[in-house]
């Protein structure tokens, strides 16, 4: 039974099935290791290879038929959504940090690594629904107008892109937090939410979920539940849109703004919104020592998609990419 491992244990093995359920294609214990590492749990391979074992005996996955491969099975995704709940509590803050942590991109020799949203399209859907992007990314909605394409069998982040389909990856507003931790100014990450554009500006917050009590990304809720109105944003700049909502110390704020209109020199992102205290940011009180940050989720275009009833599944921050993988999304028509 699982409730006589020890809890360390359970962790370890609920972060494989994780792993192991967003890969969509047989993984070895190699590559788990090396993603185990990104979350901060550090196991070679031999022991990867000792769970994994542990795993095939409950049920929870089957070897591919070669090497050491895995897949997920159906007991597997129903032990990983009800696996350690409490432990998963800020599972998405938890992430956004990780994907912070390493953002490593020079703004002045354009390379390093970036964090990156990945939405998977129908092959035969997505010359319509990369209309409907465009459309988006020509408004300012999305976090920024760079993104990469992939065919089936190939990665974009921690994702691999199945048979018939075909992968974007866009650049994660996280990239920001990346930015500005790389330059020595704290970020916390607290709300992720829908935005009310008015006129083309941002008005204010909707709906808010915090990060640090969810363990599920907020983007996925609004998107599943219809909630987004991002077309209608797009048309005339009235609408709903997927944002977040960061603090960063009110002492740091001449140099975020710098940092900011830097990035977007770069092309790294199309717009953020920063507040000093005293100021009104979407109608979201904020301590005296901090300034709140908001800026645009990379997945609106993925919204817009879902939106018009195009099948859309979306990975939200879902790892790095290359910087040198990246164009505007101009080129892509």
């Amino acid at each position: 039974m699982i409730g006589q491992e020890t809890r360390d244990v359970e962790r370890k093995i609920t972060a494989m099935l994780k792993i192991l359920s967003d890969a969509q294609a047989p993984m070895g214990s190699r590559m788990i290791s090396v993603l185990l590492e990104e979350q901060g749990i550090y196991l070679g391979e031999r022991a990867v290879r000792y769970h994994l074992k542990i795993m095939d005996e409950r049920g929870l996955t089957r070897s591919a038929g070669h090497k050491d491969g895995r897949t997920i099975t159906v007991p597997g995704l129903e032990e990983l959504r009800n696996s350690l709940v409490t432990d998963k509590i800020g599972f998405v803050g938890s992430r956004i940090e990780s994907l912070a942590y390493q953002t490593n991109v020079g703004l002045r020799s354009g390379t390093g690594r970036i964090p990156v949203d990945v939405s998977l399209f129908n092959r035969d859907e997505f010359p319509t629904a990369l209309k409907i992007m465009n459309s988006v990314f020509q408004a300012g909605l999305s976090s920024s107008n760079l993104v990469t394409l992939a065919g089936e069998g190939n990665n974009l982040g921690n994702i691999v892109v199945p048979a018939g389909q075909v992968g974007l990856a866009t650049v994660c507003n996280v990239a920001v937090n990346g930015c500005l931790l790389k330059s020595g100014i704290p970020v916390y990450a607290r709300f992720g939410g829908l935005l009310q554009i008015k006129k083309g500006r941002p008005f204010r917050f909707v709906d808010l979920v915090e990060f640090a009590g969810s363990t599920i990304d907020p983007s996925d809720i609004f998107i599943a539940g219809r909630m987004t109105d991002v077309i209608k944003a797009t048309a005339d700049g009235n609408g709903k849109v997927l944002a977040d909502y960061c603090e960063i110390p009110m002492l740091s704020c001449s140099k975020a703004d710098e940092l900011l209109q830097r990035m977007k020199n770069s092309g790294l992102i199309t717009r953020a919104f920063l507040a000093r205290p005293g100021e009104k940011i979407c109608e979201i009180p904020f301590s005296p020592e901090k300034a709140g940050l908001v800026t645009l989720s990379g997945l609106n275009i993925a919204a817009a998609v879902a939106e018009s009833g195009i099948t859309v599944t979306n990975h939200s921050i879902c790892g790095l990419l290359d910087v040198s993988r990246l164009r505007p999304c101009a080129e892509l028509l």
